[in-house]
């Protein structure tokens, strides 16, 4: 499909749009606001990242879609409320692609590496705040995001402009610094000051995930979804034994966990 071809689909989708929320549209689309929309919005999010795990690319095609959906459906919104129509928003976006890259549209020198291209992104960014918003270079990371992503994308940015370890040995030691530091904040039964030190170790580990190269926020999820299948494997097990959980002593349950993780084992082997 050539650029020609593309402009001409998306505005025939734009078109679509706006005839579901016609008068002779669909009822549910009329009934639609910017706040309503907004759990459909999250709920597509995530389906595009499933989508991506899965690596299916058919999948990966409709999930995009949907969020793509979304996008239309805000901006149509907004067009019927006089402030802005999808033409603003993909005008708007553009700009702000050609202006973040002055390096590929303005003839500035290309950064040397990586790193310098998303410091100076960074500043860019900082520099194109409005009066009353915040100048900080670290952005307006949301605070809707999972407190996990969250922490690792303040601490990447923070890196960038240069506020971080040279190495991941210190790392290291921050993290037994601050285990020190919780273990000492939970024997005074003081229960701010021991979910704040929780706070500094978990948001050292995310700097000790990002040194890794893992993001966080997915390195748990793994492990969350493995307990998952390994937790369902003994009420399996239990269930064909007619045992409940109350007839079972911890011993037992951890033999049928290791069953569960030698059964993975096997399964990857297998597979």
């Amino acid at each position: 499909m050539n650029q020609k071809d593309i402009e001409q689909k998306f505005g025939e989708l734009v078109k679509v749009m706006a005839q579901l929320r016609s008068e002779a549209g669909c009822p549910w689309d009329k009934e639609q606001t910017h706040a309503s929309l907004k759990p459909c919005l999250l709920e597509e999010t995530y389906e595009l990242l499933d989508a991506l795990d899965d690596g299916d690319p058919k999948k990966l095609r409709e999930e995009l879609g949907d969020v793509l959906l979304q996008v239309v459906f805000h901006s149509q919104i907004a067009t019927e409320e006089g402030r802005f129509t999808a033409g603003d928003v993909i005008s708007n976006l553009t700009d702000k692609l050609v202006r973040r890259h002055p390096y590929v549209f303005a003839g500035e020198p290309i950064p040397e590496d990586t790193a310098a291209v998303l410091k100076q992104r960074l500043q860019i960014k900082a520099s194109e705040k409005k009066a009353g918003e915040s100048k900080s270079a670290l952005g307006n990371v949301p605070r809707a995001m999972p407190a996990l992503a969250r922490a690792q994308s303040i601490a990447r940015r923070a890196s960038h402009l240069g506020f971080d370890w040279p190495k991941i040995e210190p790392v290291w030691n921050k993290i037994a610094e601050e285990m020190n530091e919780l273990k000492f904040a939970a024997s005074s039964d003081d229960k701010t000051r021991t979910g704040e030190e929780l706070g500094d170790l978990l948001f050292s580990i995310v700097n000790l995930a990002r040194f890794l190269d893992v993001e966080a926020e997915d390195a748990l999820a793994g492990t969350i979804d493995r307990f998952t299948r390994r937790f369902h494997y003994i009420e399996t097990k239990l269930t064909e034994a007619d045992r409940s959980f109350d007839q079972s002593t911890l011993e037992e349950m951890d033999k049928l966990w290791e069953e569960a993780k030698q059964h993975e084992a096997h399964e990857k082997l297998t597979s």
